[in-house]
């Protein structure tokens, strides 16, 4: 990928997990917020090959909002500064993080019988997130962000008239993003996932965007249901903290 690939997929990744505010400081787009959501409340390059020159800039930014300083950075060799420049003010990198690009028309073909697709999402949709093993203030903070999207569609797999797997797609910046997939603890390993992709994958044919892309941490047991659907590697990044 190019620096403005890399540069349009990381603003459609902010816009996408709606943080309260958002500025811009010496090439880092620094999403400001409270949430649950790693990926709306850390400061993240635009490029690949960005110095640490901003840092003392992005932490006061952190500072004066009331929240504390935390950085989304690249593995490769290119943010290696950054990293070392972090690592001296006390951060250390955490949470390993992949970023991977997939192919839409794969993606829509992963089912047959694709779920459902909802403009808005309703509470049912919402309570897949409050459920049995999850966190739900965690659960609570990921609906409100992910309801407050721009630009989202909202998919849903039912099963005996209940909401039992959902996620959300956001459109920006030439890229479709995946946010939010989760399926209830006792429904794991029936394919419900692939049911919501699929129904995510063909509303983002409808839109005719022909990039799409998703983030998981690298201990996730979805990986193995993404490669199915299409998606490879990236990058990787960590969260830096203090």
């Amino acid at each position: 990928m190019g620096p403005a690939d890399i540069e349009s997929l990381e603003r459609a990744t902010v816009e996408g997990v709606a943080p309260a505010k958002v500025l811009e400081i010496g090439g880092w787009l620094v999403p400001l917020d409270d949430g649950a959501i790693g990926r709306a409340k850390s400061a993240v390059p635009l490029r690949h090959d960005a110095d640490a020159s901003a840092l003392s800039a992005i932490e006061a930014a952190y500072w004066t909002a009331g929240l504390s300083p935390a950085f989304r950075v690249s593995e490769g060799p290119g943010l290696q500064a950054v990293r070392e420049a972090l690592t001296q003010r006390g951060y250390v990198g955490g949470k390993p993080t992949i970023v991977k690009v997939g192919d839409v028309d794969r993606l829509a073909a992963l089912r047959d019988r694709p779920g459902d697709l909802m403009a808005e999402p309703d509470a049912a949709w919402g309570a897949v997130f409050l459920g049995e093993g999850f966190d739900p203030e965690d659960g609570a903070s990921r609906v409100a962000a992910l309801t407050r999207s721009p630009d989202a569609l909202y998919g849903a797999a039912r099963e005996d008239g209940q909401t039992v797997a959902v996620g959300c797609v956001t459109f920006g910046h030439g890229w479709a993003a995946i946010h939010g997939m989760r399926t209830e603890a006792r429904r794991r390993g029936r394919g419900l996932a692939s049911t919501v992709l699929a129904a995510l994958g063909r509303a983002i044919q409808d839109r005719g965007i022909d990039r799409v892309f998703l983030q998981v941490e690298e201990a996730n047991d979805a990986r193995s249901l993404y490669r199915k659907a299409g998606f490879q590697e990236a990058w990787r990044y960590r969260y830096w903290t203090r």
